[in-house]
């Protein structure tokens, strides 16, 4: 082993704003100790606790078109869920939007700056 993974980082040009996305949608906490201003914010617990996002400002975002592959999709999140259609309806009201395809146990989402990701269920 190389390391340890420290963070999953998403470019956005609004951190704050996505940061609160995911800290509703997935349950973790904001680290203002971590976090810088409205360039860095840090959402999940200290470096080598798992797990931890981090926003980065990206003014320029050029973000995914799914499932364009001239534009992928870069990277996504599986949040798996008990009741899809009660988490849907959780992760719409947040500002997600759904997007085309899905599959067994799957379906698939932007956030509001247009990354996707799979909202999970056995």
């Amino acid at each position: 082993m190389v390391g340890r993974l420290r963070s999953v980082v998403i470019d956005t040009p609004d951190p704050r704003g996505l940061a609160a996305f995911y800290g509703q949608l997935l349950g973790l906490p904001l680290i203002e100790d971590n976090s810088d201003g409205d360039d860095w914010v840090v959402l999940g617990g200290p470096p080598g606790h798992l797990p931890r996002l981090a926003f980065q400002k990206a003014l320029d975002l050029r973000p995914p078109a799914w499932p364009d592959p001239e534009r992928p999709q870069q990277f996504h999140i599986d949040v798996t869920v008990d009741d899809i259609e009660v988490a849907e309806k959780q992760a719409l009201e947040l500002g997600a939007r759904r997007l085309p395809g899905d599959g067994e146990g799957f379906r698939v989402y932007a956030d509001p700056s247009g990354h996707p990701f799979c909202l999970c269920w056995d």
